[in-house]
């Protein structure tokens, strides 16, 4: 009997950190674009929408949605992005820790460290997904195309390609004190 209560308790407390997980991520819409389709009758409007969420400390995903209604657009690539979420180091001063170079066809994205209290200075997407992973400090410049769905790919390559210290250490076989 006490095992039965105690997974009953297990699981209202698995509910209740998905509940918080789901909370306390929070989206920001990159691009909406209205798409017309010319038909016999006239012209058929859609959306297309592309939105970042992150929970503020670490985790970014991007998604795409279309749909009739803006509302609906926005619904699917806010799921989309739920599903496709990453894990990205970051540093105690919510700053990435070295400098990387993401690219996605042809954007390109170079994401600099900054000190604390430099902010975000970012364009466009970039902005938008360094807002939503948690970052408060850092400097980057897109390259090449403008495109805001390739941009927001390349930034995402860049934040993937991201090696804490510790990992960099074990993967060379060496102590942290010997890579200084």
């Amino acid at each position: 009997m006490a095992d039965f209560d105690n997974k009953n308790l297990e699981t209202d407390v698995n509910d209740l950190t998905n509940e918080n997980i789901e909370s306390s991520i929070s989206e920001k819409v990159i691009k909406l674009s209205r798409v017309a389709k010319v038909v016999k009758g006239g012209k058929r409007f859609s959306f297309s929408a592309l939105v970042a969420v992150g929970d503020k400390s670490g985790r970014v995903g991007l998604g795409f949605g279309k749909a009739n209604e803006v509302s609906d657009a926005i619904a699917k690539a806010t799921n989309n992005a739920k599903k496709n979420m990453v894990e990205v180091y970051l540093t105690k001063k919510k700053t990435i820790p070295h400098e990387i170079i993401g690219k996605y066809k042809t954007s390109k994205v170079i994401v600099r460290p900054a000190t604390p209290g430099t902010g975000v200075i970012a364009g466009g997407a970039v902005r938008a997904i360094m807002e939503v992973v948690g970052v408060t400090d850092v400097l980057a410049k897109i390259l090449g195309s403008k495109n805001q769905l390739n941009v927001a790919k390349a930034t995402l390559d860049a934040l993937t390609k991201l090696r804490n210290i510790k990992v960099v250490a074990k993967l060379r076989g060496k102590k942290l004190t010997d890579l200084f």
